[in-house]
């Protein structure tokens, strides 16, 4: 008889008809990425997803440094739904998991405390004159490209397989603190478990790495960034992550989270510059992928199209062992051809020097 309990680990998500929240961070850290997972989902995959205009900021980041008051947010977060309603969708996804962890928070609100919900509706309608529509089923972006997982790899052009060897590529999968620790029940694995990102990993031909600080916190914690006087703890959370990670040799990290993305890749740059130390092979630092980056990469994008350039810790040796080609001279160019300049320096030193030398000629 097969066990059942995996099945309380499990989360409704939705076919197709979504309605789409940007966020307000990752098109500043990795802008390619929102406009990946559009064209993934409704180019690649052919579904229905509205990507609203005139959306907002659900303004958790002022909500998590006790800047916005819990009223406000709610109003904020009630708009979004409303016009979720107007456009006639029902299926909510959200690109960020802070994000994420605010609409299930407040949905769990209303749910435990109903006249808090009244209340919102009242504030909502004087502030804009809309209605209050809750959706249907909320997901987050790596939820569905999880749930279309075995759909992109029937599409795959290339798998997180060694080109060299013909082995699994080596993956440390990072989740985001707000996708399933807030509300374990809202992420695919709940919180001891999470298999959102490991199950893409898998079934695009890659190998998941354990190791004893894989589900620690990257530091990102708002308020450990946000005031300069806390930096070191964030990057000592870091630190600590990559220390533990570095004796399994990956060939990458992938996170769902646009802030561990972020820091994961660019505290690699500041520990180089404090301590001179690397934590990749031959003296490199170990690339840092967004889910739709990665999804990118299997479905044959370009990484420049990706956006790939925007990382600290160069990716070509990467693109190398995966087979994706690419050209080294378009690294640094920008929509007009012209070059747009390269970052003064970087965790290591790769072909994309030679790039740079290229068009300085």
């Amino acid at each position: 008889m097969k066990r059942s309990s995996w099945t309380e680990y499990q989360k409704e998500i939705a076919d197709n008809d979504y309605y789409y929240a940007r966020s307000c961070i990752r098109q500043n850290f990795f802008p390619g990425s929102e406009k990946a997972f559009l064209n993934i989902i409704g180019k690649d995959l052919g579904l229905n997803i509205f990507d609203d205009p005139i959306h907002t900021s659900c303004t958790g980041i002022g909500y998590h440094t006790d800047i916005v008051p819990l009223e406000t947010i709610m109003t904020v977060v009630a708009r979004q739904f409303a016009l979720m309603g107007e456009a006639g969708y029902e299926n909510f996804i959200s690109s960020c998991i802070t994000s994420f962890g605010v609409y299930t928070e407040i949905l769990a609100t209303w749910e435990e405390f109903p006249e808090m919900e009244e209340k919102t509706r009242e504030s909502l309608y004087k502030a804009t004159g809309r209605q209050l529509c809750k959706p249907k089923n909320l997901a987050h972006t790596s939820d569905i490209i999880f749930h279309h997982r075995e759909q992109i790899a029937r599409q795959a052009k290339h798998r997180l397989v060694n080109a060299y060897t013909g082995e699994p590529l080596k993956v440390v999968e990072h989740i985001g603190c707000h996708y399933a620790k807030l509300f374990p029940k809202s992420g695919i694995g709940g919180s001891e478990f999470p298999y959102v990102l490991a199950g893409m990993v898998e079934s695009w031909g890659g190998e998941i790495i354990d190791y004893p600080e894989r589900r620690h916190c990257c530091g990102f914690g708002f308020r450990n960034y946000l005031v300069q006087a806390n930096r070191g703890y964030s990057i000592a959370n870091s630190h600590r992550k990559l220390e533990s990670m570095a004796p399994y040799k990956p060939d990458f990290i992938v996170s769902n989270c646009p802030g561990c993305a972020m820091f994961l890749d660019k505290w690699q740059y500041t520990i180089a510059e404090m301590e001179g130390k690397v934590y990749g092979q031959n003296g490199r630092g170990i690339p840092v992928l967004t889910y739709e980056e990665m999804a990118g990469l299997v479905l044959g994008y370009d990484p420049w199209e990706l956006g790939m350039q925007m990382h600290q810790v160069d990716v070509e040796p990467l693109l190398d062992k995966i087979g994706v080609e690419y050209d080294p001279a378009a690294k640094y160019l920008g929509r007009d051809g012209k070059y747009i300049g390269r970052p003064e320096a970087a965790v290591v030193n790769s072909c994309s020097q030679n790039a740079f030398l290229n068009i300085k000629k």
